[in-house]
């Protein structure tokens, strides 16, 4: 099959699912199917009737794998790379369950992330800009400017170097993948795509944000505001990894002092502010304690 894209490479499209919703990842699926040359699906859900609702939905051009576990989804990213490799991808891009690519988002990737190669530039990943699927939040992207990490809003017409993509729909040159390694199974869950593209940036890589790529995402069940920004509330397991994982990160030797100060502060005000103010407070709190103990003696992976 030739490849959608301009040149010989092709674009491998990477799903993560978890029990997902069968309208939504239909409409990602077969979204998926027009713009990338193969749709690997990675379930995660280790449930048989979901499995063969998944099945159902797999388009011509896309290749189902089993986890029979839930694995965390940086191991079901690594898998679906993986498989890409044996595709002879030249670029992969990544998708959670609950997010909607909008029509053209990854030509448009594709081809900016080619414009900044063939100009010299050492470039790891591009991402889109995207909202809430429930037009709640749009997200802008960010950059660490001194001591915050400052928010870029970025227009249709620009692209923007960023410290940060999310990732969902991040796409990725499979040749800086090779240098860079692939997501770190440890963290399970959260702090995945931050790990990754601190890694990159450590080894010289840029990452750019384009406007003119647009996306829809789920940010959580529901928004609140907090120290007067809005957040997404999400369960105490959930912050418990957050908290785990952050912590852990900031503890890898080769993160700039920047980074770390800034993150420390961010880590310390979610601790606070999910304690005190959002969601269940003390079984958020009961977690997050939990998950700095962890990560201080070092047990990582899956909760257990």
């Amino acid at each position: 099959m030739a490849s959608k894209f301009d040149s010989s490479d092709s674009v491998v499209s990477i799903v993560v699912t978890y029990f997902p919703d069968p309208g939504g990842l239909k409409n990602l699926l077969a979204e998926l199917s027009h713009q990338t040359d193969t749709v690997i699906t990675v379930d995660n859900s280790n449930d048989q009737n979901t499995l063969a609702m998944i099945a159902e939905r797999i388009p011509g051009n896309g290749i189902l794998i089993d986890q029979k576990e839930n694995s965390g989804i940086a191991a079901a990213i690594n898998c679906g790379i993986r498989q890409a490799q044996k595709q002879n991808a030249g670029y992969v891009v990544l998708f959670d369950q609950d997010s909607l690519p909008g029509p053209g988002m990854i030509q448009t990737l594709h081809s900016e992330l080619q414009r900044h190669a063939q100009s010299g530039d050492k470039i790891a990943a591009v991402g889109p800009k995207y909202s809430d699927i429930k037009g709640e939040l749009k997200s802008p992207f960010v950059r660490l400017d001194g001591r915050k990490l400052s928010r870029i809003e970025c227009a249709e017409d620009e692209v923007v170097q960023v410290d940060h993509l999310i990732s969902s729909g991040c796409l990725i040159s499979m040749a800086a993948l090779q240098d860079i390694g692939e997501m770190e199974e440890e963290l399970f869950i959260d702090y995945v795509d931050t790990e990754w593209c601190l890694r990159a940036i450590n080894k010289g890589y840029s990452l750019y944000g384009v406007g003119a790529a647009q996306m829809q995402h789920s940010l959580g069940d529901q928004l609140t505001t907090l120290f007067g920004r809005s957040h997404p509330v999400r369960g105490s397991l959930r912050y418990y990894y957050l908290i785990r994982n952050g912590i852990w990160v900031l503890r890898r030797p080769w993160i700039s002092r920047s980074w770390r100060n800034m993150d420390r502060r961010r880590l310390f005000l979610i601790y606070i502010g999910c304690s005190l103010f959002i969601g269940s407070r003390f079984a958020n709190w009961k977690m997050m304690t939990i998950g700095i103990w962890h990560s201080m003696t070092g047990r990582m992976g899956k909760y257990q």
